[in-house]
């Protein structure tokens, strides 16, 4: 497939936000009350009315915006991050983002802190804070000179996240059994306190991000050859490097101050976008930002619906499919020698 032609291109991002708009309208109706799609229609242009147009329009609406925000960051900063990377088995936590998030919230609830701002609650400033300072640290401390190099990313991220894991732990060990609960959030991820505030705090943030990685996609498609043969191309590949990387991750710790952690859309989602529309940037940015979307909408509409009695965390969907996912990806690597 010749991913080159612009006709091919507008294809694949039109069916691609086709297929968010059925699954939102589907997303709509699912819940404790059912409703069909035809209704759901009618309540969104305006037509419907009564507690049907309420469900929709005030309650589930904010929750699937939400989560395609959340969704379309986490899924075009993992086709990022496995671009700069240059290995499929990348996402947006391989550099500590989510464990730095989960030791920003549960620094919050220790410290019993309740300020709120544009929306926001002090455990969302603050996960976004401890996601933002864990990618920091790592690229301050994977440099060497003006240097970024890939190996010495991944190694510090993993080092950066097993200590702020550790700490976190060890934090949560002091709490009270009251506030356990707001830290399990984080654990598990959830869009449960999902509302309009949040919705519109998250998106310049995506917007930025999304015109940021966009504008690399060039670069990204060169540096896919290798660093040497990128840097005789023009490309100023350690500052290409650092852009990328931090662009991705403010992706992503924006999605987790608002939805907890959630694992495997950045992961899942891109992998099987370059499978499908192939490797150029241009394309697969947007892809993989509208599937992350459909993705984490339908995952959320499969944990309000499960089960009878109560709500399952979206993080536990996500990670019930991503896992198997990633063991594949594992072996399928090996088998190729990586």
């Amino acid at each position: 497939m010749r991913s080159s032609r612009p006709g091919i291109w507008a294809f694949w991002i039109g069916a691609s936000l086709a297929a968010l708009a059925g699954v939102s309208v589907l997303a709509l109706g699912t819940g404790p009350s059912w409703l069909p799609p035809g209704e759901v229609v009618r309540a969104l242009l305006g037509g419907g009315e009564g507690p049907s147009a309420a469900i929709v329009n005030d309650i589930r609406l904010p929750r699937i915006a939400l989560g395609a925000l959340v969704g379309c960051a986490l899924g075009i900063s993992g086709a990022a991050m496995q671009g700069v990377f240059r290995n499929p088995m990348a996402d947006p936590y391989i550099i500590g983002i989510s464990p730095g998030a989960a030791l920003g919230a549960v620094v919050a609830v220790a410290s019993g802190v309740s300020v709120s701002v544009l929306g926001l609650s002090a455990i969302s400033l603050a996960a976004f804070a401890g996601a933002l300072l864990a990618a920091l640290t790592v690229m301050t401390l994977a440099r060497r000179g003006s240097l970024f190099p890939v190996a010495d990313l991944l190694l510090v991220g993993i080092a950066v996240g097993a200590f702020a894991s550790a700490v976190y732990s060890l934090l949560a060990l002091t709490l009270a059994d009251s506030r356990i609960a707001a830290v399990f959030y984080w654990l598990l991820g959830s869009l449960s306190a999902a509302d309009w505030d949040r919705v519109l705090a998250t998106l310049p943030y995506l917007a930025v991000v999304a015109a940021v990685l966009l504008s690399m996609a060039r670069q990204l498609d060169v540096f896919a050859l290798g660093e040497e043969e990128a840097g005789y191309l023009g490309i100023r590949v350690e500052r290409m490097k650092l852009i990328v990387v931090g662009a991705a991750s403010l992706g992503a710790a924006a999605a987790v101050a608002v939805s907890g952690v959630i694992g495997f859309v950045g992961l899942i989602v891109p992998h099987l976008a370059r499978l499908v529309v192939g490797p150029r940037h241009a394309l697969l940015l947007p892809v993989s930002g509208i599937w992350g979307a459909t993705l984490l909408v339908a995952a959320d509409a499969v944990a309000r619906s499960a089960l009878a009695y109560s709500e399952i965390p979206v993080g536990i969907i996500t990670a019930l499919c991503g896992a198997p996912f990633f063991l594949y990806l594992l072996k399928r690597t090996r088998k190729r020698g990586l």
